[in-house]
């Protein structure tokens, strides 16, 4: 496996497939850089925790950086080579003029119409997209997998690419399930920082997405989760059931739905949620 800190050293990796992450490796990023080796192309893994998303008084300072243990993890699940930009090959025209860019990116509808992630954290979307562009025009991948539990994530880049076609011609987004840990709990980076307790508590959000499947009504569906999470004492920023699709108000009679979630433990933020396969009525 290769380790690349210049862009100009990735031609041979273009064309194949692509695991973007911020590093903090765990077994949810070990099945995404799985699936990119059996797709039968060589698998470019990049590791850069990028700034751009992270709004005022959230964790960018002590996001894990576990470099060497990320470099195994790539290695043992079939990485051909790991991208570790610098700041400055990222953004060549500084990192104030980058977050300008990033505040100013033209985003997809569904970025900023959901009221979920982006009603929690406006400026995050802007960054994510500008740094995903970024590293889709320097390693011009054909594949590019991103996990399912940052839902609205993987949406919003799939239609940023649907929207730029003609930029990223041959591109693919491949969506993932989201890997659990064995008491259902969402495999995150941010795990690391729960304390025993709030690892207990935790297992209120994984609880919470079961048991709106129990009701027939994204009322009942969403009242259910958020008396769930109540009960494990997790602070609720939202737990709404939307359309998978649209991530809007699901339509009446619809066959799939998607339920939401986004709560907090102290200072610790975590999201995840679940496909719904019942039939709701909006009400």
């Amino acid at each position: 496996m290769k380790i690349i800190e210049n862009a100009e050293k990735l031609n041979e990796y273009r064309g194949g497939a692509l695991v973007p992450t911020m590093g903090a490796l765990h077994e949810g990023h070990a099945s995404l850089i799985r699936a990119g080796a059996a797709s039968g192309r060589p698998v470019l893994v990049t590791i850069f925790v990028n700034p751009t998303q992270f709004g005022p008084n959230e964790d960018f300072a002590r996001y894990p950086r576990t470099l060497d243990a990320d470099l195994k993890i790539a290695e043992a699940a079939g990485a051909s080579a790991v991208f570790i930009p610098t700041v400055e090959s990222m953004y060549p025209n500084g990192l104030a003029n980058a977050a300008s860019h990033a505040a100013q990116f033209s985003l997809p509808a569904i970025a900023t119409t959901p009221l979920l992630e982006d009603a929690i954290r406006p400026t995050h979307f802007g960054g994510v997209c500008l740094v995903v562009s970024r590293l889709f025009d320097l390693c011009e991948p054909s594949l590019a997998f991103f996990g399912e539990k940052d839902f609205q994530q993987l949406r919003v880049i799939t239609q940023m690419v649907e929207e730029n076609s003609s930029r990223w011609k041959s591109l693919k987004i491949i969506p993932c399930v989201t890997i659990r840990e064995p008491d259902g709990l969402a495999m995150s980076s941010r795990n690391r920082y729960l304390d025993p307790s709030q690892r207990t508590s935790a297992l209120g959000i994984s609880r919470a997405l079961q048991s709106a499947a129990n009701y027939s009504s994204v009322a009942a569906g969403e009242k259910s989760m958020r008396e769930t999470l109540d009960r494990h004492g997790l602070e609720t920023q939202y737990a709404v059931i939307r359309s998978e699709t649209t991530l809007c108000a699901p339509e009446s009679g619809a066959k799939f739905a998607r339920a939401l979630i986004a709560a907090k433990l102290g200072e610790i933020r975590l999201i995840d949620n679940a496909s719904v396969g019942i039939s709701f009525i909006n009400g």
